[in-house]
């Protein structure tokens, strides 16, 4: 039973649903001690491993002892940390315990507040036996937003019904350098494309009653040579319309309640401590109202990282004047150091009074302070986190995502060849999964209790389609060990067809080859995978090369000889049968790469978003062309497109109001003999302006499905503010002047170009301006085939 402290009047306004959030709170607030009121900002990791073997760098020395939980509750809690995403627990005990320990916080508290609840949610809910997903990188790579959300969605609806209320994700950093880790949680290296897709995931997470958690606000993606954490340099500019645009579309377009401060610190200042980005930006341009919470370890890192903060309670006191609302994981800087001196006048408790609004309007939203809320859900003795439901999305989420792209003829294999399966990903579970996926990220460090899901390798789905298989791991994908090599030639000369799979291990802090703290020296396959790939290409047999990988890796002269060649990132548990009928010909092709793949293995490494001087020029011996550039894929059929034009008939045909919008349309149809999805994506090419832009940037896209013979109109309605940029004063305009719209087939295939020219005065534009393109699909009367 919740325990309370009334008003005069005998009754708990903060209770009261006749009220608005903000009323209700402002009701509570000055009725708690300043104890009590900290509380509320703390995360409590109980499950967390202070030995120093637990997830990441630093954490014992930030955890350190923790009291007795009693005494931790006895003021209240604000959040409890993966309760679900620590240790292997069963998903039905795992409620239940969940639900006894708010029933101590709630009891322990005179106001009777539970705890906000939040999990890791990247590929699917972080716990034991829950669906894992597709990887960020896969989720750019399907260009299918609405099946992002739906898959977000079911990730939110499992978090709910165990009595989580917080997922932290999507993670919305854009891809700048390859070589850093996290690359494969990215979901591309193109703004439009992540902004697009990560709100998609705001939306499903959302909808189904979750908190999700903007990561990481900002510019943590841009560290100077790909290294996590490091230094970030970056101008304000780049970080206006690079970094920033995925935020600003996922908290207006998706509705997000949360934002997660980055690790980063930007011309010198970090983040966590940087008041015009979280809150001259964040709150008072962009108006966002939700909580602000500090990456894990975050707060102190001021200190410890950073060197900004003399001690704990500076470190508190730069957070909270920034905007940092709530210290994640758990309580150290924002305990005792933030009591001591807010007592001692050290901090102003205004700022303590802030954030705490904050953190209770959002329990208030989530119905945490609602004479009706109970602890354990009505059907927990029911509770799967792994269905048929989320199952499906995760296959067809895998299925889109494949990028095939090379292929001389060979793909889809031949009915009745001998094919020879070799490379160190081939029969792998791990292959297929993220760092923060569940057995990578916290399983690995628990093996007696397995996977808790049945996850088939790409050799258990080949072998069900292909009779006449063999298989050879030829090596590891890291090492130096060369000795199975002979026998992975062996088997390929022997064969008609070899599959080659290899790639990347996923893990943490230098226990895999991506992921958070595995970032490369440069983008050579890890170990011997390339030596590997040279003797298998040697045996003249055509050669299918899956790399099965967390970020791209350079495919040079030396892997030019393959007969076909498929990119995946991180499939997810079904992933080896989304490979498998991909290759075999039961599923169409249709993923895009979300980056662009390169051709050079050293220390360059290019996104597409370059401007003049970023391309292949006379004033540099260094050619940075990718092999495979930025939304390139290919399919078992062929598209013809055609009829290029801009749809409203006007006098000026090429004028595009500065303060209007141009709708242009193309024709395509399915040439070939099977069905098929093509991607019809729209670039911005902008050839004279007052600050250096890219040479072409996505603006609009969509997923086009036609049978055989089948023909669409593609309408795009482009708004003026999609071609604003940051100008020479620091503002984001729309500038007057000579444009192109260009149809492509990716960034560097041009189907059609369309000159037009912005008409009219600059324009400053802002928070409010317009950040979609429109599309609209008209079939056409299918094109009869020929006999």
């Amino acid at each position: 039973m919740r325990s309370q402290s009334l008003g005069d009047d005998g009754a708990a306004p903060w209770r009261d649903q006749r009220l608005s959030p903000t009323e209700r709170a402002e009701a509570l607030l000055p009725k708690m001690s300043l104890e009590e009121k900290i509380a509320q900002l703390v995360g409590v990791w109980v499950g967390a491993d202070a030995s120093g073997e637990g997830v990441a760098p630093h954490q014992s020395d930030m955890l350190g002892e923790l009291p007795p939980w009693s005494t931790v509750i006895q003021y209240g809690l604000g959040q409890l940390t993966r309760p679900f995403g620590t240790a292997p627990v069963d998903p039905v005990f795992g409620a239940r315990s969940l639900a006894a320990s708010q029933a101590q916080i709630v009891a322990a508290s005179r106001f009777g507040i539970p705890a906000q609840v939040h999990e890791e949610c990247l590929t699917g809910f972080a716990a034991w036996r829950a669906t894992v997903y597709p990887t960020p990188l896969s989720w750019g790579a399907s260009f299918d937003p609405e099946l992002v959300e739906a898959m977000a969605d079911r990730i939110g609806r499992s978090m709910r019904a165990a009595g989580v209320h917080q997922g932290l994700a999507p993670v919305l950093d854009v891809t700048r350098d390859y070589r850093w880790g996290r690359t494969e949680e990215t979901i591309g290296e193109d703004p439009y494309l992540v902004g697009t897709t990560g709100a998609a995931y705001v939306r499903g997470l959302e909808r189904a009653g979750v908190v999700a958690t903007l990561k990481h606000f900002a510019g943590y993606s841009a560290s100077r040579g790909g290294r996590n954490l490091a230094p970030v340099p970056m101008g304000r500019r780049e970080l206006a319309d690079v970094i920033l645009p995925p935020f600003e579309m996922a908290l207006r377009l998706g509705g997000a309640r949360s934002v997660m401060n980055s690790y980063a610190e930007i011309d010198g200042l970090p983040v966590a401590a940087d008041r015009g980005l979280l809150t001259g930006l964040l709150r008072d341009e962009w108006g966002f109202t939700g909580t602000v919470v500090a990456d894990y370890f975050a707060v102190r890192f001021l200190q410890t990282l950073h060197g900004v903060a003399g001690d704990a309670a500076d470190a508190a006191r730069l957070a909270l004047r920034a905007g940092i609302d709530v210290e994640l994981p758990t309580v150290d800087a924002f305990g005792a150091p933030l009591v001591e001196a807010a007592r001692r006048g050290e901090v102003d408790e205004a700022l303590i009074d802030c954030a705490l609004r904050r953190v209770l309007i959002q329990k208030i939203e989530l119905g945490l302070l609602d004479e009706g809320w109970q602890e354990l859900p009505d059907d927990v003795a029911s509770l799967r986190f792994d269905d048929e439901a989320s199952q499906d999305i995760a296959l067809r989420l895998a299925r889109e995502s494949v990028v095939l792209l090379r292929n001389t003829g060979v793909l889809p294999l031949p009915v009745g060849s001998r094919v020879a399966l070799v490379g160190p990903a081939a029969d792998d579970p791990m292959a297929m999964l993220g760092c923060y996926s569940f057995p990578n990220h916290v399983g690995i460090h628990h093996s007696e209790f397995g996977l808790g899901l049945d996850i088939p390798t790409l050799r258990d789905e080949l072998a069900r389609r292909v009779p006449l298989l063999t298989h050879e791991p030829g090596c590891a994908i890291t090492g130096e060990d060369t000795s199975g090599i002979p026998a992975a030639v062996a088997a390929a000369a022997a064969a008609d067809v070899c599959v080659l799979a290899v790639g990347d291990r996923a893990g943490m802090f230098g226990r895999g080859t991506s992921g958070e703290g595995c970032d490369a020296v440069d983008l050579r396959l890890p170990g011997v995978q390339s030596d590997l790939v040279r003797a298998v290409l040697a045996t003249g047999t055509p050669v299918v090369l899956v790399l099965m990988a967390g970020r791209p890796y350079a495919l040079g002269p030396q892997f030019d000889g393959a007969a076909a060649v498929v990119q995946a990132f991180f499939l997810g548990q079904l992933g080896g049968q989304a490979l498998a009928e991909v290759l075999t010909g039961a599923v169409e092709p249709s993923g895009r790469l979300p980056v662009s793949v390169p051709r050079d293995a050293g220390g360059l490494p290019s996104t597409y978003l370059a401007p003049p001087l970023g391309r292949r020029n006379k004033v540099s011996s260094i050619d940075p062309t990718p092999a495979y550039p930025f939304g390139h894929g290919l399919s078992y059929t062929t598209f013809e497109w055609s009829d290029a034009t801009v749809v409203e008939p006007r006098e000026d045909p090429t004028a595009w109001p500065v303060d209007g919008e141009v709708r242009v349309r193309i024709t395509v149809a399915n040439t070939g003999e099977r069905a098929g999805t093509e991607v019809v994506q729209l670039y911005l090419h902008d050839p004279v302006a007052q600050t250096t832009r890219p040479v072409v940037r996505l603006i609009g896209y969509t997923r086009l499905p036609l049978a055989p013979g089948e023909v669409a109109h593609v309408t795009f309605g482009v708004p003026a503010d999609v071609a604003s940029f940051t100008g020479l004063t620091g503002q984001r305009i729309v500038e007057p002047g000579d444009v192109e719209l260009r149809f492509g087939r990716s960034s560097g295939d041009v189907a059609a170009a369309l000159p037009l020219r912005l008409v009219g005065t600059e324009r400053e534009v802002g928070f409010e301006r317009e950040l979609l393109t429109s599309v609209r699909v008209e079939p056409l009367v299918a094109v009869p085939q020929s006999a």
